[in-house]
C-alpha cells in the first residue's frame, strides 16, 4: 500500500499546448493517504480517467510528478508500480476457467497452492461466483465477466493501490449495490489504497471515505460526503452532489444580508462584501414554503417520491427545488419560500466564500 502524492501535476494531449484550455488536467497538488478509499467523481470529459491513467502509469503527465510513498514513479511503467486496475468493460481470459482467471495474478507471483485456493475461494464468494469456479469464462454474460475482472483486481493483498475505472457499468442494478458493499468491506479489512472513478454520485458517496470532485480538468473539492453536502467548495459541487442539487441565486452580499432582486435574505454569518459574480446557494432540504416572510414563489408542480416530496417552484424568475417531508401540507396560502440562514453558502465567481473570521477561528 502507498501514499500517493501528485506534485504540480498537469496533462495535455496536445504536443505543444499554448493555453490552459489545451490541458485535460489543470495543475494540481494533492496527497492521497495510504489506505484511503477515494472516489473520483465528475461528469464525462472532466479528466477522471486521465488522472487515473496517470496514477497507474498508462499515461505520462505533461508536467509534474507522481510519488508512491517517497518514490518518484512518474516515469515508471505500470508493471513496476505494483497496482491492480479494473477497467470499465471486462478483461478476462476466455479460454480459462473462472478459478484460473482469479488465480492468475497469484500464480504469476509464485504464491503457494494452498494460499491461492483460499484467497480465490474468498474472492469468489465476495463476487458471487463460488458456484461457477470451474466454468470457462467464454459464454458468460458481460456482468459475470466484469465480476471476474473485479475479483482479479482484488485478489492480491500486497498491491500499492487498486484502481477502478467505472467498474460497475455493465453490472445489473441489484448486484451493483452488493458489490459496492463488498468493496467497502474489503477495504475495511485489508486497508488497500483504493481509487474509484465514477460519474454516479451514489456509487461515490457509498464507497469512499473521501470524494474527489472534478470539473473541467480540476479537482474542485476533496472531502467527506458530509463536507460536500454541507459546504460545497464550488457551485458545481453544489449542483452535482445531491438530488435535486443546490439552488443558486444571483445576489449582492453585504455583511450578514444577501439581496436577491431587491429582497433581503438573512445569512447565518458575516461575509463582508465579496466581489465578482456573487451567488447564494441553498440545498432543497433547507428551503421551505411559508405564508410568512420570504422570497415570492410560485409552485409549479409537486413530485411524490415516497419518502418525501419534491416541490418545483419559480422564485423571482429562477426555477428551484424544495424537499418537503411526506405528509407536510403545502397550502395555497404558502406563496413565499424561506431558507435556514445557517445553511446558506455564499459564492464569488463559483468558489465558496468563507465567513469573516472563519479562518482565524479554525486556526
Amino acid at each position: 500500500m502507498a501514499r500517493i502524492t501528485l506534485q504540480n501535476l498537469a496533462h495535455s494531449y496536445f504536443p505543444s499546448p499554448t493555453s490552459e484550455a489545451d490541458f485535460a488536467l489543470k495543475e494540481m497538488d494533492h496527497v492521497w493517504d495510504d489506505g484511503g478509499a477515494y472516489a473520483l467523481l465528475g461528469s464525462s470529459g472532466c479528466g477522471k480517467t486521465t488522472l487515473l491513467n496517470i496514477i497507474s502509469g498508462l499515461v505520462r503527465p505533461s508536467h509534474g510528478r507522481v510519488l508512491f510513498g517517497d518514490t518518484d514513479v512518474t516515469d515508471a511503467p505500470t508493471t513496476e508500480r505494483n497496482i491492480a486496475q479494473v477497467f470499465q468493460f471486462p478483461v478476462v481470459y476466455d479460454t480459462m476457467t473462472v478459478r484460473d482467471n482469479l488465480s492468475f495474478p497469484l500464480r504469476n507471483r509464485g504464491k503457494d497452492a494452498a494460499y491461492i485456493k483460499a484467497r480465490v475461494d474468498q474472492i469468489a464468494t465476495m463476487i458471487g461466483m463460488e458456484d461457477r469456479l470451474n466454468q470457462k469464462a467464454r459464454g458468460l454474460t458481460a456482468d459475470a465477466k466484469q465480476k471476474i475482472s473485479l475479483g482479479r483486481g482484488m485478489v492480491r493483498e500486497d498491491v500499492n493501490a487498486i484502481l477502478f475505472d467505472e467498474p460497475l457499468t455493465v453490472i445489473d442494478p441489484h448486484m451493483k449495490w452488493e458489490l459496492r458493499t463488498q468493496l467497502k468491506s474489503l477495504h475495511r479489512e485489508f486497508r488497500h489504497t483504493m481509487i474509484y472513478v465514477t460519474h454516479d454520485q451514489t456509487e461515490a458517496l457509498t464507497f469512499a471515505d473521501k470524494v474527489v470532485v472534478m470539473y473541467d480538468g480540476r479537482v474542485v473539492q476533496m472531502g467527506t460526503p458530509e463536507e460536500l453536502f454541507e459546504t460545497p467548495a464550488h457551485t458545481f459541487v453544489g449542483y452535482f452532489i445531491g438530488s435535486p442539487g443546490m439552488n443558486l441565486f444571483e445576489a449582492t452580499v453585504r455583511g450578514s444580508v444577501a439581496h436577491v432582486d431587491g429582497h433581503a435574505v438573512s445569512l447565518g454569518a458575516d461575509y463582508g462584501a465579496p466581489k465578482g459574480r456573487v451567488q447564494i446557494g441553498i440545498r432543497p432540504e433547507f428551503a421551505f414554503m411559508t405564508d410568512g416572510p420570504g422570497l415570492p414563489a410560485t409552485v409549479r408542480r409537486i413530485e411524490d417520491v415516497g419518502r418525501h416530496r419534491i416541490i418545483r417552484a419559480d422564485v423571482l424568475g429562477t426555477a428551484i427545488s424544495l424537499i418537503a417531508p411526506e405528509g407536510m401540507a403545502v397550502g395555497a396560502d404558502m406563496t413565499r419560500v424561506a431558507f435556514a440562514a445557517e445553511k446558506i453558502n455564499v459564492y464569488a465567481d463559483d468558489w465558496r466564500v468563507s465567513p469573516v473570521g472563519a479562518q482565524e477561528r479554525a486556526a
